[in-house]
């Protein structure tokens, strides 16, 4: 008799072919849409030109105004309300302003300012929310000059369009207050889609400017855990002997906006210049912003990675660093670096390029890394990737540290003489 196979396979199903679109048409699709943003570009482009005209407009009623006045045709109404004809000009021009450059940068394009002097504080943290807050209060503003041109000409105004330019006038500001009023849960309900995933949501009290303001504790928690070796303040740099860079510099960087951007800071100067000092302040700065921050001197930071490495995880210490917005390396070249060293601190600085911020102190300019790693190439490696979306900050000054045996050398010299 035929023995039966008891051992007999499954049939094998072959799955039906299903369309499915390819992730690189897909990703290519999603380019080309996001590419379309450079259709508005033209459009303000288009504004910049009607702020020419609002340009001209202004200095064509300026000499209106003058030729009123010169040749005494002008009573003191007319002058008020040439005036306010002025200011409602200029505050067009604002609005225009805020348009053009808020709008570009929030809808388009960065513009890429890297940090000028010039740049306007509400540009640092605009985006599509604020800038509609801000339209707004430019525009009920706006309705403000005119409801007062009505009423400083209220003998030539009829009463119709005084109560109408009050009703629309109270329109725009009750219209402003509800979206600022909404701005809040908006801005709130974007911070939670922005944290980390299990984190749980904390409900903030308000500052007064509207954001959102977070427990003093868990700054203090968060500078706690930063490892400085001192606490240091802006506050508290003495910039009286600082011959570079200008102080607003250094104001402007205690907004710790840098660290949003992904950039870095690099302090370059002699001992006792406040490398530190500034280095800490800022990563103080940054804890009270929301960031976590880890301290640590360049030999501090090899060692760790070079434990990390003989342990076989350098690549998850890295990764868990990821964590971190903002870490800082101090006295860059005042302890030789040996061994792997100068390799595992390239690798941090290139593990962080474009993907977080990075404070160097050091006593020597870039152009003499090559002493501190050891190696031109890769000190080369590491300056361009350091300083490509850094503000290099170089501090010239005496030493804080020599400044006062200097004083106290010369009063002696002084108190000596005969």
């Amino acid at each position: 008799m035929g023995h039966k196979n008891t051992n007999l396979s499954p049939p094998l199903e072959v799955p039906l072919s299903r369309p499915a679109s390819s992730p690189s048409t897909m990703m290519t699709l999603g380019c080309a849409l996001f590419a379309t943003r450079w259709l508005q570009a033209p459009l303000y482009f288009g504004l910049v030109a009607a702020q020419g005209v609002y340009v001209y407009k202004f200095f064509n009623e300026l000499w209106h105004l003058v030729d009123y006045v010169i040749s005494g045709r002008a009573d003191e109404t007319h002058v008020m309300l040439a005036v306010l004809k002025l200011v409602d000009v200029v505050m067009i021009a604002n609005l225009l302003i805020m348009v053009i450059v808020g709008g570009y940068e929030t809808f388009v394009s960065r513009i890429g300012l890297q940090g000028h002097r010039d740049q306007p504080e509400w540009l640092s943290h605009v985006n599509s929310n604020v800038l509609k807050v801000k339209l707004a209060t430019a525009i009920v503003g706006i309705s403000s000059v005119h409801l007062l041109q009505m009423f400083v000409d209220v003998h030539h105004t009829p009463r119709h369009d005084l109560l109408w330019g009050t009703v629309i006038h109270m329109a725009f500001i009750a219209s402003a207050a509800i979206l600022a009023y909404m701005s809040g849960p908006m801005a709130a309900h974007e911070h939670r889609g922005n944290a980390a995933p299990g984190t749980q949501p904390v409900v903030l009290p308000r500052q007064r400017d509207g954001t959102a303001e977070e427990p003093p504790s868990a700054a203090e928690e968060r500078i706690g855990a930063a490892g400085f070796p001192t606490r240091k303040v802006l506050e508290m740099f003495d910039d009286s002997q600082l011959r570079s860079p200008d102080p607003q510099t250094l104001v402007r960087l205690g907004k710790a906006d840098f660290v949003g951007r992904k950039g870095n800071v690099v302090f370059l100067g002699a001992p006792g210049t406040g490398k530190t000092h500034l280095a800490v302040a800022l990563g103080v700065r940054a804890c009270q912003a929301g960031h976590r921050v880890l301290f640590a001197t360049a030999a501090e930071w090899a060692a760790r990675l070079g434990e990390a490495k003989a342990a076989g995880r350098l690549t998850k210490e890295l990764a868990r660093l990821d964590e971190y917005p903002l870490l800082i390396v101090d006295e860059l070249g005042y302890v030789p670096l040996e061994g792997e060293a100068p390799h595992l601190l390239f690798q941090l600085v290139s593990r962080r390029y474009e993907r977080a911020s990075l404070i160097v102190t050091s006593d020597r300019p870039f152009a003499r890394w090559d002493e501190v790693f050891g190696d031109a190439a890769v000190a080369s490696a590491a300056v361009d990737r350091l300083a490509h979306h850094a503000e290099v900050i170089t501090l010239d000054a005496d030493s804080y540290r020599t400044r006062g045996l200097e004083a106290t050398a010369v009063g002696r010299r002084t108190g000596t003489g005969c």
